[in-house]
Formats: C-alpha cells, sequence, structure tokens
C-alpha cells in the first residue's frame, strides 16, 4: 500500500486509485480510514478526481456506491505510480551517496563493522548499502556508530 501524503495530491491520488482498483465498492469513510486521512479530505479527492473525468460513480444499491476507474484515470494512475517510483529511487540514490561518502572516511580506518543507530526505511536502506560495500552491522560495542536521522547520516567514532 502507498503511503499517502495529505499535503500531496499526487500521493493522495494513487493511494486513492489503487484502493478503487482493488475495491470499486468502498466507501469514503473506509477510504479514510486505509489512507489515514479525513473523510471530507477523501469527499474532495473523489470530487476532483470524477471532476478531471478519472473516476466515475454509479449507484450500486440504495445509497451504496461504486466507483469505476476510466481510461483516463489509468493513464493517470500509471503516470503517477511511474512518478512514485522516481522519486523513490531517487532517494535511494541519495541515501546511497550519503552513505558510500560517510563509508569513504573508515577506509583508512580498516572497520569492516558498524554499529546501526536509526530506524525507519532509511536506515534499512542504510543497512544494505552497508553489506553491499563489505561492512557488517553489529551490536559490538567500540565499533563506529552510523547514525541516521532522517536524511542527516553520519559515522561517529565510540
Amino acid at each position: 500500500m502507498i503511503k499517502p501524503d495529505p499535503k500531496n495530491n499526487k500521493g493522495l491520488d494513487l493511494a486513492v486509485l489503487a484502493s478503487i482498483a482493488a475495491n470499486p465498492d468502498i466507501t469514503q469513510a473506509v477510504l479514510a480510514e486505509e489512507l489515514n486521512v479525513s473523510i471530507g479530505t477523501v469527499n474532495g479527492r473523489l470530487k476532483q478526481l470524477v471532476q478531471q473525468g478519472s473516476i466515475e460513480v454509479k449507484q450500486a444499491k440504495r445509497r451504496k456506491l461504486r466507483y469505476i476507474i476510466t481510461p483516463e484515470g489509468r493513464a493517470l494512475q500509471r503516470r503517477l505510480t511511474d512518478d512514485y517510483v522516481q522519486q523513490s529511487f531517487d532517494l535511494f540514490r541519495q541515501v546511497r551517496q550519503h552513505v558510500n561518502t560517510a563509508l569513504k572516511a573508515l577506509n583508512d580506518t580498516e572497520t569492516d563493522a558498524l554499529c546501526l543507530q536509526g530506524s525507519g526505511d532509511i536506515a534499512e536502506v542504510c543497512r544494505l548499502i552497508c553489506l553491499e560495500n563489505g561492512i557488517r552491522i553489529t551490536d559490538e560495542p567500540g565499533v563506529p556508530n552510523l547514525v541516521v536521522e532522517g536524511l542527516d547520516i553520519r559515522i561517529e567514532q565510540p
């Protein structure tokens, strides 16, 4: 599931379209809960997507609505997905560059292990890049720390 940023309509639109593709009978309340936004936000994005011609709303049963993604909506979903993937790879490359720059400072010390301090997706990318460079991640005392605080990535000596 794509995590939408409520301040970024592109990310929210992609998440809405993905949820509708998975379940055309989804309610606005369920959409809001899944996407962790208000029902008003979902309602506003749905209205905008209808206005753009990306989705159509059909009456399914009495008070039940069905959301249909139009060909324009599928094209929008592909574009938004491409943008999302591109941004993700750009972030990965940026993190890789930060970690590799930090690891260059270790070349002189012949260190083959680091203690990773940080959590989340960026820290996991850092872990992978260390392993790619032959650096073990350990909890052993006395090894340098790779500190990950958002995009602030640095080596701290013990």
